[in-house]
């Protein structure tokens, strides 16, 4: 059974998270968030049970440093619009961390799966605060018309071999 995103915590981090991150972002002092970033993430993986108490400071830790493919927009749309926690093998190929912040990444999946895939959430809607959300072609109950007298050996399955995840079906 799937878990449930609670949206209200998520769009608090949000709120908070851009708090922070405005505070920083002086044209004064450009570098002012880059420096509380390396700061945080060295405290943040000393001690990641520190989050247990400001939760925010993962995701302005790791603002402008994940990646969201844009096949992979649509599934954290649809994620947070039914308020949906994906699965970690589906969490884990809609998103890039960069190589220097995998370490942080791990201890706190460590610590907190959920608090981890949350914060990826805030980063989410920090990215597309203020922009139309990405729409598919057809609803949900479309989906499995398009797969109709498609057999192993099309084109679509040749595309990634050994693959298959029913949200693919969305980014089409």
């Amino acid at each position: 059974m799937a878990k449930k995103l609670n949206i209200s915590r998520i769009n608090e981090l949000k709120n908070n998270a851009y708090d922070n991150i405005e505070s920083y972002n002086d044209p004064d002092t450009p570098k002012a968030l880059e420096q509380f970033t390396t700061q945080i993430k060295k405290i943040l993986l000393a001690d990641p049970t520190m989050l247990a108490s400001v939760p925010e400071y993962l995701p302005v830790a790791l603002f402008g440093r994940v990646k969201f493919p844009s096949d992979a927009k649509l599934k954290w749309a649809h994620w947070i619009n039914t308020s949906t926690q994906p699965e970690w093998d589906e969490f884990k190929i809609t998103i890039g961390f960069n190589n220097a912040d995998l370490p942080l990444v791990l201890a706190v999946r460590a610590y907190s799966e959920t608090l981890l895939i949350e914060s990826c959430a805030v980063l989410y809607l920090l990215e597309n605060q203020g922009k139309a959300a990405p729409v598919t072609n057809h609803n949900d109950e479309d989906d499995d018309d398009d797969y109709i007298g498609h057999s192993d050996d099309d084109e679509e399955d040749e595309e990634e071999e050994g693959y298959y995840d029913h949200y693919d079906d969305e980014d089409r």
